[in-house]
């Protein structure tokens, strides 16, 4: 029989279980001096440089004392050629056992990719069935897939999670074979029965929210696509955190060659969860921001079909203008370009009209955006701005976009006595800008509207226009960053609107906290309502009763996951879901830890296509909401009815 030196465990169950079976060996050969004696009731130690013989012989041969019957687990036998995945296999536990401390728990064999939990599994049942309950908005069957994937993948995790530490805590029920057979069996059950009646009650629960916010009720058949589509991703995220578990355990093995064991293994999860963080912040992250920055630059410089460079003086990008028309960005030239004429403005209001001024400038303009907007004021300036009724500043989105319908609204409703001053700050659209920068859009709103102020401020008071301001979705949220709070706000401007403020926005969150005792949360009552009103609908405008100038309004919709959308949700029930829902919300919606939060973030991919007054959608509400905050004189209910309705023609 031939034999020879190797490496501890090579082809071991675990390099562990293969140190524990050298050291019974070796016990035997111990002498005093060759180490220090073990602590009463411990385990002796092998270290890595530990060698043991190999015999190639037959499979009954044992390797070990004390071993008879069985093989004992590190003989391997050399007989025929072996595969390509067997060497990987043994290569790798060859490199663990280098790393391998018996004082650890061995490293578990990775489970094969059909392996469930039991608990997890169960879980993951349970939240399956709540990721088909009612949401805000109805949703294409692949959103769906991709919410009911995220979220069983989680239930998986949280089951597995509290199984653990049941387990860690001394609660480890140990149950025979029949017993875990019935549980699987009780499981399959549950869920065959489950998973159709979860997909029928979900559909049911799409339908209703459908004919809530106006929409036509889809296929519900064409759903079951969401099932298969929703266990591959599931799968895969399951995948990637098993991925990350084996990450943080080899970790954990290493750092035990220098740490005590409880050290190595904080250290090992610690490690493991940075270098996911940093793979997906500084790698997929910045590689989708490039992707996404670079398309949307290419888009920001593409003509619009139809918009052509606007003649009159009033706008930027004329020929007069100091700002190039090649450099206002795609959504600068169509808010430049758009917008009422004098005919149409005058042939609503039957009286003399004026060309509204919109000055605007690109991100081109300049690196600075303090440069950006001193270059929007000398716009202003150029084009009698600041001699107009109503002066108003508005932020953009992410990309530079303006939402044509407060726009036009405000111009209609002064029968173009107005100017609105806007700017660009980034190429991206607004997912993509807040995920990449949350201070750039504050600053762009604090920029203009300190930019115009000085300026405005310096006027006589008399004679200088009535100053608002506005901004939609991020916008929203960049215009307010320019107030310290709601006093901040009415002492320097006369009158704001705010429309679907995003939940981050400040001071909307403080302004929604501190409301009067007794007012729903999705409707806040500000001191009575005396400068500041929440409304869902027009209607609501009036009815807190008479109001002081200057007039702040917050438009937002109970169906808006933008308004709504939280880090919160994941663990805290909010108040607008403890509260009685607003009647365009489906009555059947509830929260659920988790799922809730994942329902309404991909609730938000088609807010904005809802019909107008749901979702993120808000057109026709911005009239009422400026005849109330800056009316012109002698303006009255029945002209706000007649502009509304002549706005919302097809011929407007």
């Amino acid at each position: 029989m031939t034999t020879e030196q190797r490496p501890a465990a090579p082809d071991a169950t675990s390099a562990a279980a293969a140190a524990r079976a050298l050291n019974e060996a070796a016990a035997p050969r111990e002498t005093a001096g060759a180490g220090s004696t073990a602590a009463a009731g411990s385990t002796a130690s092998v270290g890595s440089t530990a060698s043991v013989e190999k015999t190639v012989g037959t499979a009954g041969d044992s390797a070990l004392p004390g071993r008879t019957g069985d093989q004992d687990p590190t003989t391997v036998q050399q007989v025929g050629t072996v595969s390509l995945g067997e060497a990987a296999r043994r290569s790798w536990h060859r490199w663990a056992s280098h790393i391998d401390d018996p004082r650890l728990p061995p490293v578990p064999q990775t489970p094969r990719w059909w392996s469930l939990h039991g608990v997890g599994a169960w879980f993951g049942v349970i939240f399956y069935s709540w990721s088909m309950s009612a949401s805000l908005l109805p949703r294409p069957w692949y959103l769906q897939a991709l919410a009911t994937g995220i979220c069983v993948a989680l239930g998986y995790g949280v089951g597995v999670s509290i199984a653990t530490l049941l387990r860690r805590l001394g609660f480890s029920p140990d149950w025979k074979a029949s017993r875990r057979r019935w549980a699987w069996i009780v499981l399959a059950v549950v869920t065959a029965v489950v998973v159709p009646l979860a997909f029928f009650l979900g559909g049911h629960a799409q339908a209703v929210t459908a004919e809530l916010v106006g929409m036509p009720v889809d296929n519900r058949w064409f759903h079951v696509l969401a099932i298969p589509v929703a266990a591959l991703v599931a799968v895969a995220l399951v995948g990637l955190f098993r991925a990350l578990i084996q990450l943080g355990k080899i970790f954990a093995r290493f750092g035990s060659r220098f740490v005590p064991v409880l050290p190595a293994k904080i250290f090992g999860t610690v490690t493991a969860v940075v270098v996911a963080v940093l793979l997906v912040q500084d790698g997929v992250l910045p590689g989708i921001l490039a992707v996404g920055g670079r398309l949307a630059a290419q888009t920001d410089q593409a003509d619009v079909p139809g918009v052509e460079q606007p003649v009159d003086p009033e706008r930027s990008g004329s020929p007069g203008s100091l700002v190039d028309w090649d450099g206002m960005g795609r959504n600068g030239k169509v808010f430049v370009a758009g917008g009422p004429t004098v005919d149409e403005l005058e042939e609503f209001s039957g009286e003399p009209a004026m060309t509204p001024v919109r000055a605007y400038a690109g991100l081109e303009t300049s690196d600075d955006l303090r440069e950006v907007a001193a270059t929007v004021v000398a716009e202003l300036a150029r084009e009698g701005g600041f001699d107009r009724e109503v002066l108003a500043v508005a932020t953009t989105t992410g990309s530079g976009w303006v939402n044509e319908a407060p726009s036009t609204s405000l111009e209609y409703l002064h029968n173009g006595d107005t100017a609105i001053a806007a700017m660009q700050y980034s190429y991206l659209p607004s997912p993509l800008a807040f995920i990449a920068d949350r201070e750039t859009p504050e600053n762009a709103g604090r920029a203009l509207f300190e930019a115009v102020y000085a300026v405005w401020d310096q006027m006589p008071e008399g004679s200088r226009p009535k100053l608002v301001v506005f901004g939609e979705s991020l916008g929203s949220y960049g215009g307010q960053a320019a107030f310290s709070g709601v006093d901040d706000m009415a002492a320097r401007v006369d009158g704001a609107l705010w429309i679907g403020s995003p939940n981050f926005s400040e001071p909307w969150g403080r302004i929604t906290d501190e409301r009067d005792a007794g007012s729903p949360e999705r409707l806040p009552v500000v001191d009575g309502g005396e400068h500041v009103r929440f409304v869902d609908t027009p209607d609501g405008l009036t009815d807190l009763g008479p109001w002081e100038a200057p007039r702040i309004v917050y438009l937002q919709h109970a169906t808006d996951p933008v308004v709504w959308w939280s880090p919160d949700l994941v663990l805290r029930q909010p108040d607008w879901l403890k509260e009685d829902l607003a009647p365009s919300v489906n009555p059947d919606m509830q929260w659920y830890p988790f799922v809730t939060f994942w329902q309404v973030t991909v609730d938000m991919v088609f807010s904005i296509d809802m019909p107008d007054g749901y979702g993120h959608s808000y057109e026709l509400g911005t009239v009422d909401s400026w005849a109330a905050i800056v009316p012109p004189d002698g303006w009255t209910a029945a002209d706000t009815t007649a502009l509304r309705e002549w706005v919302a023609s097809p011929d407007a």
